[in-house]
């Protein structure tokens, strides 16, 4: 039985006040809160065992190169990838989609073509256009409707034997839509293009499958998922990796270094150049067994409740409209007041303890495209409650007396 208030009592921060009152987290989209069983494990590798992996024949590195891999073998079981070397320990999921993007650069000429939706981060724009400039290839967007939905005839129609690269979100960090990333692959590698998803969204809310995705790269960031900040993953197909050269040069990721010449390492460490973030990727493998044990079907239908019980309290405030009303979505409701700023809102209803987020969201095209320069985001996660969602709409009602 899925059990909030004891899920509640998991989460430290969860404890604080904000301006005197009880902290309502609704800022989830931009990262979770942490479990205390993953901050135990940051202090667990401080206190214990903290040391450089892969190098010593110490013990405090034995222990620490093993509690690493041991997570790297967690996050491939989690994600179904076929070989752990598969999955690429990065900073996040912004480095990630860079190593992929820039190891593009030498397979692409002038006039091929990559694919990008209407519904994209930055992070997941900016990299591709760098790669376009580089290269000479020109950048396709799947355009968007109303509801937040792209336009999947207009995708089979930009599909060509000149598309190389398609790349989508899994879920909109905007909006909450959840895309059909399985059709969008599969006809993808129909037309001979290689295909990264965006993950980053989608993973606090639902188990991806590498292998039944047919994904050629996957990215994803921890803090999303209970973890920590700074440490993430790039999962790609072992002929890919292969193909790609590293993304930097420096320790770890060699295999010989003379003057004359340098050979790499194989996967993984050829993409992990450096000393990595080791706690973070630790308690990756921590945070990952915490959702887990919740169960993610759970998670999925809780948050479906929340969702369904916002929205309609929402719509019952005059003047506020949602954006973003796809049949599939997630957990996220982005909506304005009438004739009244985002911000001015968020502002207001901080002071009485609720934490949601404003503006574009890295997400400016899809702004522009409704003509509003951003939104109240408020993204629920498993740890909120229908109540929180009540205090929420008393704010923006009490908001909306000040303001209008």
């Amino acid at each position: 039985m899925f059990d909030v208030q004891k899920i509640r009592e998991d989460f430290p921060i969860l404890k604080r006040t904000i301006n005197g009152k009880p902290l309502v987290y609704f800022d989830n989209a931009a990262t979770s809160q942490t479990p205390q069983v993953v901050i135990d494990t940051i202090i667990d590798y401080y206190s214990n065992y903290n040391a450089n992996i892969h190098r010593g024949v110490h013990t405090l590195s034995q222990e620490a190169t093993d509690a690493y891999e041991t997570a790297r073998i967690k996050i491939q079981h989690h994600f179904n990838a076929k070989h752990s070397h598969e999955i690429i320990l990065t900073s996040g999921t912004t480095h990630g989609i860079n190593i992929v993007a820039t190891g593009f650069t030498g397979f692409l000429s002038t006039g091929d073509e990559v694919i990008v939706s209407a519904l994209e981060h930055h992070s997941n724009i900016v990299p591709w256009q760098m790669l376009c400039e580089r290269t000479g290839a020109i950048l396709k967007v799947i355009p968007m409707n109303e509801d937040g939905e792209l336009l999947m005839d207009r995708y089979d129609s930009l599909l060509s034997d000149r598309t190389k690269l398609v790349f989508v979100n899994h879920i909109s960090n905007a909006l909450g839509t959840i895309n059909p990333i399985k059709e969008i692959i599969d006809k993808a590698h129909a037309a001979g293009a290689a295909v990264l998803i965006d993950g980053a969204q989608s993973c606090p809310h639902i188990k991806p499958d590498m292998q039944a995705l047919d994904v050629d790269f996957y990215v994803v960031s921890a803090h999303k998922l209970c973890g920590p900040t700074g440490v993430g993953m790039l999962y790609g197909k072992e002929k890919w990796l292969n193909q790609l050269p590293p993304y930097q040069g420096g320790g770890e990721m060699i295999d010989q270094v003379t003057f004359e010449k340098t050979t790499y390492a194989g996967l993984p460490h050829k993409f992990e150049a450096g000393t990595p973030n080791i706690c973070g990727g630790i308690a990756f493998g921590a945070a990952l067994d915490y959702m887990n044990a919740i169960g993610f079907d759970s998670i999925a239908a809780y948050e479906h409740e929340l969702l369904e019980y916002g929205t309609s309290k929402l719509l019952e405030i005059e003047g506020l409209k949602i954006y973003g009303t796809a049949a599939n979505k997630t957990s996220v409701i982005s909506f304005n007041l009438e004739n009244i700023h985002p911000y001015d809102v968020g502002t207001i209803v901080d002071k009485l303890g609720i934490a949601v987020r404003t503006g574009h969201h890295c997400a400016q095209p899809i702004m522009d495209f409704y003509k509003i320069p951003g939104t109240i985001r408020a993204s629920f996660s498993f740890y909120n409650t229908k109540e929180e969602i009540d205090m929420l709409v008393d704010a923006i009602k009490k908001a909306q007396m000040m303001l209008g």
